[in-house]
C-alpha cells in the first residue's frame, strides 16, 4: 500500500485550518528537547479535560517546556484534524483514535514512532497494532479499551443459571432463562442498528473466528464464520430476547438496575458507573470474559499518541509521549481517569494489581483483536453497521447482508 500525498479533498478544507494554526507545530528544524519551547497537544473528550493537570506535573520536572493542551470534542475531532493536517498545522502531539490513525498516516501527516525509544513488547500487542499502518508504527499506545460481559448474579440464581455463561450457546440459554424465568424484559442488550453497531457485534464476530479485514487488510466479512456470527446475533432479535429498537444515547445501566436488562457487553468505565450510581446493586452483578465460540475474543480499542510530521518540537514531543506511556505515567493516568493502561507493566502493582474486576479486562485484552489501520476505516465499519441493521430488523439474511458489505468494502480498501 502506497502512502498517498495529501489529497485534493484535504485542500478544500485547508482554509479552515488557518484558524487552528496557532495550535499547530511550526515545522522546520527540530529545536531539541532542552530548548525553551511550547509543546502543543490536542486530546479528546474526558482525556482532553484531564490531561492539563498531568501536563502541569510534567512542566515541574521540565521547566524549559510549556505544554499547551487543547481539549477537543470527539464530535468535531475528525473535522479539526483533517483541516489542520491539510494546512500542515497539526499540533506537536495528537491523541489518535484507532479509526483515525490509518487515515492520517496515509496522508504523511504523522511521524513514524522511534521504536528504539518505544518498545513494542512494553504494550499489549493489540494496542500496539492499532498504531501500525503499512508495516510501520505511527502511534504509541496510550490507553486501551475492551468489552466483557456484565451480568446480574442475583437474577441468574432466580433463573436457575449456574455460573457465568462460558460459551455463546450458554449466553443464549442464559438470555432465555432470564427472560422466561426471572421476569427480565430482555435477555441481552446488544445494539440493533445505527452508528457503531459493529462494536456490539465484535465479540460475536471475533469469537467465531471471523473478521472484517484479514491481517493484510483484505475484506473477509462474508466468510462462513462471520455469517454464522451474524446469524447468532440476529437470533436474539428473532426470539424477542433483545430490543430491536435503536435508542440513541441509551443508558443500559438504568435497565440493568431494574433487571429489565440482565446482561450487556461494555467497557471498564461501566464498573465505576454502576458502583457510583447504583450502590444497592453491589454484590448482585459481576463481569466475565466474552463467552467463547471457537475462542473468547473481544474488540481492542483505545487511543494512541502521535507526533506530527511537521512538528519542530519532535524531541520534546517524544519525551512527553514517553512520560505519558511509561509504566509510572500510565498508573497515574488510571488513577485520574480510570482509562486502562496500554503498558502492561502498569498492571503489576498498585490499585490495578488487586482489582478482581479489572483482572477480567486484563485477561480479555490478551486475546483482544483490533482492525488493521486503514485510511477509510470509518467508512468500512459503517458498511458492517448497515449489514447488522438489515439482519436485526428482519430485512435480510446474514449471508446476503454480509455479501453486500463485502462488495462495498472491497471498493474502499487499497
Amino acid at each position: 500500500m502506497h502512502r498517498a500525498v495529501r489529497t485534493a479533498s484535504l485542500a478544500l478544507v485547508a482554509a479552515s485550518a488557518l484558524t487552528l494554526s496557532a495550535c499547530g507545530g511550526s515545522g522546520g528544524k527540530d529545536v531539541g528537547a532542552d530548548a525553551k519551547q511550547t509543546l502543543t497537544v490536542w486530546a479528546m473528550g474526558t482525556e482532553g479535560e484531564k490531561l492539563g493537570d498531568v501536563a502541569k506535573e510534567y512542566e515541574k520536572a521540565h521547566p524549559n517546556v510549556t505544554v499547551k493542551v487543547t481539549p477537543v470534542g470527539w464530535d468535531v475531532a475528525h473535522q479539526k484534524l483533517v483541516a489542520a493536517a491539510a494546512a500542515g498545522k497539526l499540533p506537536d502531539v495528537t491523541q489518535m483514535g484507532s479509526s483515525y490513525l490509518g487515515e492520517f498516516a496515509d496522508m504523511g501527516a504523522l511521524e513514524p514512532v522511534d521504536t528504539k525509544a518505544f518498545k513494542q513488547g512494553s504494550f499489549f500487542s493489540s494496542a500496539w497494532d492499532q498504531g501500525v499502518y503499512d508495516g510501520k508504527a505511527y502511534g504509541v499506545p496510550w490507553y486501551i479499551d475492551t468489552r466483557v460481559l456484565f451480568y446480574r448474579t442475583d437474577l441468574a440464581k432466580k433463573a436457575g443459571i449456574d455460573g457465568a455463561p462460558a460459551t455463546m450457546a450458554d449466553l443464549q440459554k442464559a438470555a432465555e432463562a432470564y427472560h422466561d424465568k426471572a421476569g427480565s424484559k430482555w435477555g441481552l442488550s446488544i445494539q440493533p442498528s445505527g452508528l457503531d453497531t459493529v462494536q456490539s457485534f465484535y465479540p460475536f464476530l471475533y469469537s467465531s473466528g471471523g473478521a472484517i479485514l484479514d491481517d493484510d487488510g483484505k475484506p473477509v466479512v462474508n466468510s462462513p464464520a462471520a455469517v454464522k456470527a451474524l446469524e447468532d446475533y440476529g437470533s436474539y432479535y428473532a426470539k424477542g430476547l433483545s430490543d430491536k429498537v435503536f435508542r440513541p444515547g441509551y443508558d443500559v445501566t438504568k435497565d440493568f438496575n431494574t433487571g429489565a436488562v440482565p446482561m450487556f457487553f461494555s467497557g471498564p468505565w461501566m464498573v465505576g458507573l454502576l458502583n457510583d450510581n447504583y450502590p444497592d446493586l453491589k454484590g448482585k452483578w459481576a463481569v466475565t470474559a466474552v463467552p467463547a465460540d471457537k475462542s473468547s475474543v473481544s474488540m481492542a480499542g483505545g487511543s494512541s499518541l502521535a507526533i506530527s510530521a511537521d512538528s519542530s518540537h519532535k524531541a520534546a514531543a517524544k519525551d512527553f509521549v514517553g512520560y505519558l506511556t511509561g509504566a509510572e505515567g500510565q498508573a497515574d493516568w488510571y488513577k485520574r481517569t480510570k482509562d486502562l493502561p496500554a503498558n502492561t507493566q502498569a498492571w503489576e502493582t498498585g490499585e490495578l494489581a488487586g482489582d478482581a474486576d479489572m483482572k477480567v479486562f486484563r485477561k480479555q485484552m490478551e486475546s483482544a483483536k483490533a482492525l488493521p489501520a486503514q485510511p477509510k476505516l470509518t467508512e468500512i465499519t459503517s458498511k458492517v453497521d448497515e449489514a447488522i441493521g438489515s439482519v436485526t430488523q428482519g430485512k435480510s439474511s446474514a449471508k446476503a447482508a454480509l455479501d453486500k458489505a463485502q462488495s462495498a468494502i472491497q471498493s474502499l480498501v487499497g
